[in-house]
């Protein structure tokens, strides 16, 4: 097992060494937490023979050390979509992003009809420039009771939720409904929802949306 340069790599990369990922590490020094432990892993490899995986992945982990900021916590580290659902529930949260969202968020849409077929309740969370709501920010007409205090970003788009368990939420099935209409595009589905209920303006473009889903508590056993 050997190192190569994103340079030599690039000629002939595989799926163990992406020529990317190599010539960041190489060029950028990006991972630097990960170095001391690729280094303590390459010399298992190379010295003691250790082939294992899961006691590489153990040698490594020990070697390894998340960054901190300037004030001395730790790094909030950036993550892609995530979708969480728990097995055989219905259940869960899904968040997706600027390149999901594009596409249509087509990762929700599983959670939504699954939500739908067991009869759960869903909320969501939308991202957009805040010149895109319609109404103020806070107002009790636009999301009652659901964050007073809405969180306003420094490149000026603010999120905003509507539903929660506290106001009982939205019917899944409805909103699967909407989105089999928008042909499965959940990204689209949800902004309709928003102008058609004067929400946002028609020219609004969500940047962040996150979709919940939870049985009512009077369902619980």
């Amino acid at each position: 097992m050997t190192f190569m340069s994103g340079r030599e790599d690039a000629s002939r990369s595989g799926p163990l060494r992406p020529p990317s990922l190599v010539s960041q590490f190489y060029t950028k020094y990006k991972g630097a937490a990960f170095v001391p432990a690729l280094r303590q892993v390459l010399e298992a490899v190379t010295t003691g023979g250790i082939t294992d995986i899961p006691e590489l992945a153990a040698l490594a982990a020990r070697h390894i050390t998340r960054r901190t900021t300037a004030k001395g916590t730790r790094a909030r580290v950036r993550s892609k979509a995530v979708l969480i659902t728990p097995t055989g529930t219905g259940t869960g949260t899904g968040r997706v992003a600027a390149q999901a969202i594009a596409s249509g968020s087509a990762r929700l849409r599983p959670l939504i009809a699954e939500a739908a077929s067991r009869g759960l309740k869903l909320a969501f969370t939308v991202r957009l420039h805040r010149a895109g709501y319609v109404m103020p920010s806070g107002s009790r007409t636009d999301s009652p009771g659901i964050r007073r205090d809405v969180v306003q970003r420094t490149d000026h788009t603010e999120e905003r939720s509507y539903g929660s368990a506290a106001t009982g939420g939205f019917d899944a099935a409805d909103f699967a409904q909407r989105v089999d209409a928008a042909g499965g595009d959940v990204t689209a589905a949800v902004q309709q929802w928003l102008i058609e209920t004067g929400r946002i303006h028609t020219d609004a473009r969500i940047v962040h949306l996150e979709v919940r889903t939870w049985r009512p508590r009077s369902e619980q056993s």
